[in-house]
């Protein structure tokens, strides 16, 4: 069992696709090229020691044979380009042979991950500039997950590629070469003889091969399996006590690691026949050569250093050709890593920089929006679900400083109006206005400048509660994030923490209350100083305390700017300057609360009779 406890990294490559090798998917991969040529100078260096110890290493069993025929013979042993050299003399050679080998095989190695290493990662950083860069139609047709997969599992790949494999491929290259060639030249009739076991062991090592991976895949999964039932039973573990359901859960997971044992046992019988099989083969193979060998050697035919030579040679073969197979896979896994991550780099991304103080005067760019918001007849449909028209035939206007609400049932596009006014998307058809210019004559990131949402589930940063403030307006100094905070209600809780500001708030904010996350989230939207606010359902979630608190904060947000208000708790938008209710994607009674509450038939007044459990009076 303890073979296939392995990393989850370690069980996500191996589970990573291997791509077809052709002319295409080899282009593609040499694209990554691109990213060695800044480092060129040391990739070569690199490469050219990586030869240098490779071909030392060829030379270690002709000089291992020479100094024996130099032991034998009176005369010495003649190494060739070298002429006749004694034993001292040939074993000085070996030695500084070894000593040379070493020291290019260290440069080499660490040339390549040097190179290796700071070409992943600007392929990271530029995986991430992408990723970040992509607009939300992207993201709402992907899973997390798998985004997640293409800068980890995808460029590990990539790493052991540039790291591991590639050096490896032109070592056992060389050596397999060299050593066949170098053999042939000691003995052609025992390299025949040699040769002629080497299907077998090739053949076997593919047949037991594949049977291997796909049980230990096999495995894997199981694990995976079994992980997901405890991962499950914990996080409901209240749950699972509640219903009194341990031995329930129990069974369960007895029942998963019973097929994990049953798919381990299954692949420790392979691997049993397949050590069996390969001892038989490789020994066996071995005793023939040996034998022939021996043959040669009491005719005269060939010489004791030959004999070694001979034998060393065949290992080097041997080694090279049983390595092929996984740097083979090795190589099919990165062509299909490198497919998925050039595919992700060439994706369309936005241009969400904010341009400089020369572009804003070219585009006739104010310092600060007024405010102004216009939907004119906005249909639109997301790329996700084109088959359903969220907004149709959408009408909807703001002047500077006023306060829209937005209500309706759930699914009327109240949240797709907002996401329009942010260019998370484009309308369809229609126009949205911005001070009266067009919203897409805007550059997407001044636009979004201009612009704040608190969201209704505020998921902070897992920094501390000062980053997560100034994360409105980066640079921003302590006295601002402290102003903001106490605009915002927060710098009174804050304080009281031991760290005050410098408080860690936890994955996604965990340490924080509701009302404490969406207080930091205001401050934040308050250190932006937006001219366009959005607040989608910021108190739904609130006790009566924690909403009097935020509700205080809010109402400072507000002045000056245009903001639009999500919301389901009509009481919450009573003193908006004028609601909008919005059902089927268009915007059916638009008025203040005393005006859409006086209309007996409304949509309005329907919702507030639901909320309030009465019928308002006529």
């Amino acid at each position: 069992m303890a073979r296939h406890d392995s990393s989850a990294e370690d069980q996500a490559l191996d589970r990573l696709p291997k791509a077809k090798l052709n002319r295409e998917s080899l282009r593609e991969t040499l694209s990554l090229y691109g990213y060695v040529r800044p480092y060129r100078t040391r990739f070569y260096s690199g490469l050219a020691t990586l030869l240098v110890s490779a071909s030392l290493g060829l030379a270690f069993p002709l000089l291992a044979g020479a100094m024996i025929d130099a032991a034998l013979r009176p005369g010495g042993a003649v190494v060739p380009l070298l002429g006749a050299l004694t034993l001292n003399q040939v074993a000085a050679l070996l030695a500084g042979s070894v000593t040379l080998q070493a020291l290019s095989s260290f440069n080499s190695s660490l040339a390549f991950n040097r190179v290796g290493q700071s070409a992943l990662a600007d392929l990271r950083r530029d995986c991430y500039g992408r990723l970040i860069s992509l607009p939300m139609a992207f993201f709402g047709q992907r899973r997390v997950g798998e985004l997640t997969s293409r800068v980890s599992t995808d460029i590990a790949q990539i790493e052991g590629a540039l790291i591991d494999a590639l050096p490896q491929l032109c070592r056992q290259s060389l050596f397999l070469v060299g050593g066949i060639t170098l053999i042939s030249l000691t003995s052609g009739r025992l390299t025949l003889v040699m040769l002629g076991t080497l299907p077998f062991l090739i053949a076997a090592a593919v047949f037991f091969g594949r049977r291997l991976r796909r049980y230990s895949r096999e495995t894997q999964d199981q694990l995976a399996a079994t992980n997901t039932i405890v991962e499950e039973t914990l996080q409901a573990i209240a749950s699972v006590k509640a219903f009194a359901n341990e031995a329930f859960e129990l069974g369960r997971y007895h029942q998963a690691n019973s097929r994990v044992l049953a798919a381990a046992l299954s692949a420790a019988r392979w691997r049993a026949v397949f050590v069996a099989f390969f001892i038989v083969a490789l020994f066996g193979g071995i005793v023939i050569v040996l034998w022939f060998g021996a043959g040669l050697l009491q005719a005269g035919t060939i010489t004791a250093g030959q004999m070694t030579r001979f034998g060393l040679y065949t290992i080097f073969v041997a080694g090279a050709m049983g390595q092929s197979a996984e740097l083979f896979s090795q190589i099919q896994k990165t062509v299909g890593a490198t497919q998925r991550v050039r595919e992700l780099l060439r994706e369309p991304a936005e241009n969400a920089v904010d341009p400089d103080a020369a572009t804003r005067a070219r585009l006739d760019l104010p310092a600060r929006l007024q405010g102004a918001v216009a939907f004119e007849h906005v249909n639109f449909r997301y790329p996700s679900r084109p088959e359903i028209q969220v907004l149709r035939d959408l009408n909807l206007a703001a002047q500077p400083g006023e306060r829209i609400a937005l209500v309706g049932p759930s699914g009327a596009g109240k949240s797709t109006i907002t996401a329009l006014l942010l260019r998370f998307y484009a309308p369809e058809s229609g126009r949205l206005l911005i001070d009266g210019r067009d919203a897409g004559s805007y550059p997407l990131g001044w636009l979004r400048g201009q612009m704040a949402i608190v969201p209704q589930d505020v998921l902070l940063f897992g920094g501390t509660i000062a980053e997560n403030i100034r994360y409105g307006r980066p640079g921003a100094d302590d006295a601002a994030i402290r102003e903001a905070a106490r605009l915002a209600n927060a710098d009174e809780f804050i304080r009281a923490f031991p760290e005050g500001y410098a408080t860690l708030v936890g994955d996604r904010g965990i340490k924080l209350s509701g009302g404490q996350r969406q207080r930091v989230a205001i401050a934040r939207a308050i250190l932006k100083n937006p001219a366009i606010l959005i607040l989608d359902e910021a108190t739904s979630s609130l006790d009566s305390e924690g909403e009097r608190l935020v509700q205080l904060a809010l109402d400072r947000l507000m002045e000056g700017r245009t903001t639009f208000i999500i919301a389901h708790r009509l009481a919450t938008i009573r003193d908006a300057n004028r609601i909008a209710v919005i059902d089927g994607g268009r915007v059916v009674e638009s008025g203040t609360h005393d005006e859409l509450s006086a209309r007996p038939d409304g949509l309005y007044r329907h919702l507030s009779s639901l909320q309030f459990g009465q019928a308002l009076e006529k």
